[in-house]
């Protein structure tokens, strides 16, 4: 479809090119809303996650397991919303590519490795919660600080190889195809690594984590019963108050992990089982900011739900982290 100015002149992103795409035209009100939107989701996953990764790097009581792993996925979202949502944004504002082929290429490998090392360490903590909920006992030895550090190297790693080949071997938008103009940053994916991408990148995981919350969820309850059925005497009432409103604590928690990582990622995986031409321009842009807003999500769900961020975010707030020996703070007594 091609953009027309005012004066019904249709404009290029590269005039002087033959092949060149044509530009989008926008209103200055959209392009101001587009503007503040991108501006300020950026700045919201970079602040939000930054945080999380200052507490967890500073304080070393901190440095658990299972918190290694948040660090990690920190990392990925901060990335998300330091490069990928500005650059994107600025897409969606110009409606062409500026950077050249080159750029467009390693674009698409920072898009999709952060995407997926997100999603995979979602995974990490699934099977890591899994662990300590069903496995209490041998959780100690099985999940250590070292080998929690080994699985998330790998993770990246793994995770590396299989974007280069993913698009090294489909190929993004470049000269040599004639079917496209100049002025896309788009991959070409074929109908085999659609397949293989939905499995690697959505339907493994996804079985992973969906099945590790529900184990979680069955254990619980099944403890649940049984410290009930144990329990006698009035005495126990208080105690067994707390318990139910911490497991039903928990199992909120667990529900909002899983719902936002549903709705984020879904939608965009039953774009990819459907040719691009039946979904509008707007709503296939709408399903590429639900991966980028999850990366602002995940830092609420994973990090706010802990009782010591707060305390670690008071701490990084009031500057009180610069203090001689603060590292070494136990800020879980802040508590009591």
């Amino acid at each position: 479809m091609a953009y027309e100015t005012e004066d019904h002149e249709t404009q290029y992103c590269f005039p002087a090119i033959n092949s060149s795409c044509t530009k989008g035209k926008r209103s200055s009100f959209e392009h101001n809303i587009i503007y503040m939107f991108v501006l300020l989701l950026s700045a919201w996953t970079v602040f939000l996650n930054l945080l999380v990764i200052i507490s967890i790097s500073h304080f070393k009581k901190l440095h658990t397991p299972t918190n290694l792993i948040i660090l990690s996925l920190a990392v990925a979202d901060m990335l998300v919303g330091l490069i990928v949502i500005p650059i994107e944004g600025i897409k969606q504002i110009e409606t062409c590519w500026y950077f050249g082929d080159t750029y467009c290429g390693l674009f698409v490998i920072i898009v999709r490795l952060l995407l997926i090392t997100s999603l995979s360490n979602l995974v990490l903590i699934a099977v890591d919660r899994y662990m300590a909920v069903c496995h209490p006992l041998l959780y100690p030895q099985k999940m250590t600080t070292t080998k929690t550090l080994i699985s998330i190297c790998l993770c990246w790693f793994c995770c590396s190889v299989y974007i280069i080949c993913f698009v090294i071997s489909n190929g993004y938008f470049n000269m040599s195809d004639k079917t496209l103009c100049y002025g896309q940053c788009i991959v070409l994916i074929t109908p085999a690594w659609r397949f293989i991408d939905l499995i690697v990148s959505f339907l493994f995981p996804c079985t992973l984590i969906i099945t590790a919350y529900l184990k979680i969820f069955y254990v619980v309850q099944r403890q649940v019963k049984v410290i009930n059925s144990q329990i006698n005497g009035v005495k126990c009432v208080v105690d067994i108050s707390v318990r139910r409103k911490t497991e039903s604590k928990a199992a909120l928690t667990l529900g909002i992990i899983v719902t936002a990582y549903l709705l984020c990622w879904i939608p965009f995986y039953i774009c990819s089982l459907t040719k691009t031409t039946a979904f509008s321009s707007t709503t296939l842009t709408f399903l590429t900011w639900t991966f980028h807003i999850n990366s602002g999500l995940n830092p609420i769900v994973y990090a706010l739900f802990y009782r010591w961020f707060k305390i670690s975010v008071k701490h990084i707030l009031t500057l009180r982290i610069f203090q001689p020996a603060s590292s070494m703070m136990d800020i879980f007594t802040d508590f009591h």
